[in-house]
């Protein structure tokens, strides 16, 4: 039996096992996909304390690095239960393999939701992007493509306007439906384009990203847009499934825990982007990361 077994080895996850490991705990990960999570799609990132400048990747690599030279253990499955067994949990993967630990935190993450097109792939973290915040900086001066209507899109859009030398936000409705007031704001932005009723029907095979295919959705013709660089924000997708039974989810599918960590459940613990939470930035999950192994630590020290 573990001490500890965290669910997802992005920056949450990975925070909370060192976090748990200097504390001398056991710790167990268990990691579906990729090691780092979304970070790893940020081809730059400038706004992590202690790096002027890394890539998403690359600080993937040293909270992996650090994470196993401070003795958790990480296994590649995908967790599909927990069940609460009082002193102790049991933890179920796809795999057919079951785990126990002491307390559980939740660190699952949540993806950015894809236009599902052809050569997508391709052009994430190399032309398109995902985070204003995050790599808006890289597109100063230049021209960029928004996809998304919604208070989140717009307040992209009202970011990038603030550097881009143009922004041309792409909403499939006839209509936005973000916030009046975000509109407004874009109103009054000479550099903002809003195209309604469009979506965009095709990318190119081979980077870089240099221009995208548009369809008005009223007539399903067609044209080509020059751009430099694509921006998603059609929302996110927590992974909480698996959680439902010891972890109460808000209507969005969100872990709904406050910034304590703590869930429904005595020993089961949530940190990162599946928490419900204003803002979701490497930085604040790391922050979780910490605050949920504590936690968990207090609570093993107090059975």
């Amino acid at each position: 039996m573990y001490d500890i077994l965290i669910v997802g080895a992005g920056p949450a996850g990975l925070t909370a096992a060192i976090y748990a490991r200097r504390a001398n705990k056991s710790v167990l990960l268990l990691e579906k996909g990729a090691f780092g999570g979304q970070i790893t799609f940020s081809p730059k990132v400038e706004n992590y304390p202690g790096f002027e400048s890394v890539s998403g990747s690359e600080l993937a690599d040293k909270l992996v690095e650090q994470t196993l030279a401070q003795g958790a253990e990480v296994e590649i499955e995908t967790v599909t239960g927990v069940e609460d067994k009082g002193d102790h949990k049991v933890v179920t993967t796809e795999d057919g393999n079951t785990y126990e630990a002491k307390a559980v935190i939740i660190a699952a993450g949540a993806r950015h939701r894809h236009l599902g097109l052809e050569n997508e792939e391709t052009h994430i973290g190399e032309g398109i992007s995902f985070c204003a915040v995050c790599d808006g900086a890289f597109y100063k001066g230049k021209t960029v493509a928004l996809v998304g209507g919604g208070n989140s899109a717009l307040q992209e859009a009202i970011l990038l306007s603030e550097t881009s030398k143009k922004v041309i936000v792409i909403q499939n409705l006839d209509f936005l439906t973000g916030e009046q007031q975000l509109q407004d704001t874009l109103a009054k932005r000479d550099n903002v384009e809003i195209l309604l009723g469009t979506v965009v029907a095709a990318l190119p095979a081979a980077a870089p990203l240099t221009s995208i295919t548009l369809r008005r959705v009223a007539d399903n013709s067609e044209y080509a847009l020059a751009i430099d660089g694509l921006f998603v924000a059609i929302g996110l997708e927590p992974e909480n499934g698996a959680f439902a039974d010891v972890a109460a989810l808000d209507q969005w599918g969100y872990v709904d825990a406050g910034e304590d960590c703590t869930t429904k459940t005595p020993g089961i613990f949530v940190a990162g982007d599946c928490r419900k939470k204003a803002v979701r930035q490497v930085t604040t999950a790391t922050g979780d990361g910490a605050v949920a192994a504590i936690a968990a630590c207090r609570y093993i020290d107090s059975l």
